[in-house]
């Protein structure tokens, strides 16, 4: 990729006004302010993607309601080949929505209807809000498994697309483990756009591919029963305390939520929690069920650290004060650039069993360079933990420097926010199920161009 992507020109075999005709009857955003705002997501986190995502627009922008103006978009694509990006919320951190060559992006946050509601499962258009599923999911005394902390914004489908875990990880495991997502109705990019319905284990084939293979329309996901669950601040008063902790907290024998880790450096950035975060300690957010509470209060104590708060969301907010999600995965990231742009950030997957001792060691080596947060999580079974880390930003070159001496000890594995295609960031190899299920789903290469290494352009069919 070149040092800067610029806004492609318009490609002049293209009749954009015959274009807008096809696109007759659907809500077509032509205005450069709007389409340029509905390009974007916030990879801004990297200042490495920054700057070379900064010129990458659309040509227009269509914004569908129902599956037929998808389909109708879908087609008018095909018809023209054009590039075509899905994207709902934009909260993705890695440009997943950013159209790297212009075309059409299709904007589905308007498909956002709960479709319908059982026993353990939800179904929902692909554009619903997370935090509005949630909502009707509870009045069946029912809870989504997990969420990314963004999620009064985050669409399910992208989160589907783009993600991996996020709150409830730690009880639900990650969303490719079996169970989390039992559907996924697919639309095709072609001249005459068809249906693929995946149940089960066959999402992984669309599940964290950037929609590079095809239009996620609708979703069923699991459900679990609704707990009210505690919001903690544990306090430590050395980081490899709160680690330690953590590690003897992944048990079955708590019922827990998250369990997410901060160094006490991020503390002036999380001002609106006062004692409750000094600067002087370290800390555990946490979710906790009401009758793991005695349980983790004695874990707690026996390793040496003290509550400072606990608390129903209800009761948080009426103190003022934010949930513990908020203070935890890549909110802790958020709140930091907040205050201070000269931050970024990278994350870090672990040799299991989880070794503090290698934190221990990258503490020293980086010093006030690099602050600590670690999640601790399920996937495939097992506890493990990673990291999403604050890196002071002092150019691409020392952001490379840390990444490899990190990856030089202890088994760990960075996953790269700085960089689009999916393999690159953090799954390392072509997943071959996404790339053959996309010679089917968008067999003339539109979807997403750019973002995934598998697809070659020798394997798209002209028709």
């Amino acid at each position: 990729m070149s040092a800067r992507l610029m806004e492609r020109p318009a490609a002049p075999e293209v009749d954009w006004s015959a274009v807008a005709q096809d696109l007759h009857g659907l809500n077509v955003i032509v205005s450069p302010g709007q389409r340029k705002q509905l390009s974007k997501d916030f990879y801004w986190y990297s200042p490495i993607l920054t700057e070379r995502l900064a010129g990458c627009v659309a040509d227009l922008v269509v914004k569908v309601s129902t599956e037929d103006d998808v389909r109708q978009a879908a087609a008018v694509a095909a018809k023209w080949k054009l590039p075509i990006t899905v994207r709902a919320g934009g909260t993705g951190n890695y440009g997943q929505c950013v159209p790297l060559e212009g075309g059409l992006v299709l904007d589905v946050t308007q498909m956002s209807r709960v479709l319908e509601i059982a026993d353990g499962r939800v179904r929902v258009q692909a554009g619903a809000r997370m935090h509005d599923i949630e909502l009707a999911v509870a009045e069946t005394g029912q809870a989504l498994r997990m969420w990314p902390s963004t999620w009064h914004v985050a669409s399910i489908g992208g989160f589907i697309a783009g993600g991996f875990g996020g709150i409830g990880s730690i009880r639900h495991g990650i969303l490719r483990d079996t169970g989390n997502l039992l559907r996924a109705r697919v639309m095709t990019v072609e001249r005459e756009p068809r249906i693929i319905e995946l149940q089960g284990d066959e999402i992984q084939q669309v599940h964290h591919a950037y929609g590079t293979n095809g239009v996620i329309t609708e979703v069923e996901v699991a459900l679990s029963p609704a707990v009210e669950w505690v919001h903690c601040i544990a306090l430590f008063d050395t980081y490899r305390g709160v680690l330690d902790f953590g590690v003897a907290a992944s048990t079955p024998s708590l019922e827990l939520f998250l369990l997410s880790a901060v160094d006490a450096r991020f503390s002036p950035y999380y001002a609106m929690l006062g004692s409750h975060f000094p600067r002087d300690k370290h800390a555990m957010f946490a979710m906790v069920a009401p009758d793991s509470m005695d349980r983790f209060r004695a874990l707690v104590a026996a390793h040496g650290g003290s509550i400072s708060l606990a608390g129903t969301e209800a009761q948080l907010h009426a103190a003022g004060l934010p949930p513990a999600y908020e203070c935890a995965y890549n909110h802790t990231t958020l709140q930091a650039l907040k205050v201070d742009r000269t931050w970024t950030y990278l994350q870090v997957a672990y040799a299991q069993p989880f070794d503090p001792a290698v934190v221990d060691r990258h503490i020293a080596i980086f010093g006030d360079d690099v602050l600590q947060h670690h999640e601790f999580a399920r996937a495939g079974g097992e506890y493990g933990t990673f990291a999403i880390l604050l890196v002071r930003w002092k150019g691409e070159a020392h952001q490379y420097e840390v990444m490899r001496e990190i990856e030089s000890q202890g088994g760990c594995q960075i996953f790269n926010p700085h960089v689009v295609t999916i393999e690159d960031g953090g799954m390392k190899t072509i997943d071959t199920q996404q790339i053959e299920f996309k010679k089917r789903s968008d067999p003339m290469g539109l979807m997403n161009p750019g973002k995934t290494r598998g697809w070659k352009p020798e394997m798209a069919r002209s028709t």
